[in-house]
């Protein structure tokens, strides 16, 4: 297997329902890191990118939160319906996916 060029990480991290701060859990990311996984094994694109859950990213309340690294572009409130954009515009072509990007407000 060939280093792939991107690596994908979704956060899986679960808080009990009605914690303050919210959880990407609670809003769908095993679907999201599901369709991620799909959308890879679809498209071939092993070389590409290799996805991986993770802890807590850090902006709860804006889960579902994913990362692409190197490019070290975050994104926030991912849906399935939004990861298809995601793999073609971003790790494909290499264009970020605009209308999903963590505002740098989040980490104030």
């Amino acid at each position: 297997m060939a280093k792939p060029e991107k690596h994908v990480l979704v956060c899986m991290n679960s808080r009990p329902p009605g914690h303050p701060r919210g959880s990407c859990g609670s809003v769908g990311a095993n679907e999201v890191l599901f369709k991620f996984q799909q959308e890879l094994e679809t498209k071939n694109l092993f070389e590409k990118a290799i996805i991986s859950g993770s802890s807590c990213l850090g902006p709860c309340n804006l889960g579902t939160m994913v990362v692409v690294y190197p490019d070290g572009t975050w994104y926030n409130k991912v849906t399935p319906k939004d990861v298809p954009e995601i793999i073609e515009k971003h790790i494909i072509s290499g264009q970020p996916v605009d209308r999903l990007l963590l505002p740098e407000e989040a980490w104030s």
